[in-house]
This record gives structure tokens, C-alpha cells and sequence, in this order.
């Protein structure tokens, strides 16, 4: 995607009303934006700049398993925020590995002692799905023909911000980072300001969350 056309694209795209709170001149925030990690173990990828650059060796047969692996109780928010987002280029792939994968992260919010993270991954890949979405609404990559949402049917009306907040309750020693995510997801300007406010007030100066503040 070279910068003069997505720069049109995206401004058409607020030109038609688009709701998501994105930065200006840039595409979807969840996706469009790869995480600062700094080497936390990650989904396998072509090293390069762009956004869009999974590595064409890779299984997505094994999407799944490989994702709720890296999903473990000790993987840092904004690790498991870049494996979500690669997660959802991968599956967009193979739409049977989308609701599969999808179904697998929800499923771990439906266990009677659910954790903050459990919670978190269901919500963010939700609206990642959801942003996705928006990257073919929009014109911003080439739609296959007879092409099909990620998050289409009965999910369309999951509420992946509900579930984010839901995490960020239950977790008060994650809520820098969640906070981070939500300001990605909000739906309205100023509700992402607010969030954005909360995160960076409570950013270590050099931290992770910093950077990623900084970049974002």
C-alpha cells in the first residue's frame, strides 16, 4: 500500500462517515500498526516495515493452537496485542481458521474462574476482526471476489470494548496497557482521547508502553 494511495483512501474513507476514533492518515489502528515488543515470542513473520507481511511459509492450519499457546498467563499485554494482530491477517486467510480461532479465544471467557486476560485476547480480537473488516469496506486492500467478513453472522454483534473493559476491571495492576488497547478501539474520538490520557499518564518514561504510545 504506497503512502499516496492509502493517504486518499483513508481520507475517502472518513469522507463516508467512517466511526472508528483512527489517527489521521493511517488505517485501522489494530492493524495497521505493528506493537513494540521487544523480543517477546511471536507468531512468525517476514521481517519488513509494512503492516501486511506474514510469512507465506507458515501453516494457518495451525493458527489456532499456535495462538492460544503464545496466549499464555505470562505473556505481556502489548506481546499478546501484536500476536492478536497477526493472528487476524493469518485467518483472514482461511475463513473456517478465523472462526475457529475465534471461537477458541471466546470459548476461554466461558470457564467458571475466567481471567482478566482471557476477557482481554476475546475483546481484542474481536475488534481486531472488526478492523480488519474495514481495510476491505474501505478499498485499502484489493477484495477477492465472493469475499466474507472475518467477523460476519451471529459475531457481528459481539462487543469486543465491552469485553476489554470487562478485563481491565478485574485487572487493575494491567490497566496502563488495557487502557492503551481500548484508546485503539473506541469507537468515539473523545472516548479514545480519555483512554489514550489514562495510559500515557501512568507510562514509565522509556517503558514499552512509552515507545508504543509514542509510535501509535
Amino acid at each position: 500500500m504506497s503512502a499516496s494511495n492509502r493517504t486518499a483512501r483513508i481520507v475517502a474513507a472518513f469522507a463516508v462517515g467512517l466511526t472508528f476514533a483512527l489517527p489521521a492518515l493511517a488505517g485501522p489502528p489494530l492493524i495497521c500498526h505493528p506493537f513494540v515488543t521487544d523480543g517477546a515470542t511471536l507468531l512468525p513473520w517476514t521481517p519488513s516495515r509494512d503492516w501486511n507481511s506474514p510469512d507465506p511459509s507458515y501453516d494457518v492450519g495451525t493458527l489456532t493452537a499456535d495462538t492460544l499457546e503464545l496466549l499464555s498467563a505470562d505473556a505481556p499485554v502489548l506481546a499478546r496485542m501484536e500476536n492478536l494482530r497477526r493472528a487476524t491477517i493469518y485467518a483472514a486467510k482461511d475463513l473456517r481458521v478465523g472462526a475457529e480461532l475465534l471461537g477458541a479465544v471466546v470459548a476461554r471467557t466461558e470457564a467458571p474462574a475466567a481471567t482478566a486476560l482471557a476477557w482481554f485476547d476475546a475483546g481484542y480480537l474481536v475488534e481486531t476482526y472488526r478492523q480488519y473488516n474495514l481495510i476491505h469496506v474501505h478499498g485499502m486492500l484489493p477484495t477477492p471476489k465472493g469475499y466474507e467478513p472475518l467477523l460476519g453472522g451471529s459475531n457481528a454483534a459481539l462487543d469486543g470494548y465491552a469485553l476489554v473493559q470487562k478485563a481491565a476491571a478485574q485487572a487493575p495492576e494491567l490497566e496502563a496497557e488495557i487502557e492503551f488497547a481500548a484508546s485503539l478501539m473506541a469507537r468515539d474520538n473523545a472516548v479514545a482521547d480519555d483512554h489514550r490520557r489514562r495510559a500515557a499518564a501512568a507510562a514509565q518514561a522509556g517503558s514499552l508502553l512509552a515507545r508504543n504510545l509514542e509510535q501509535h
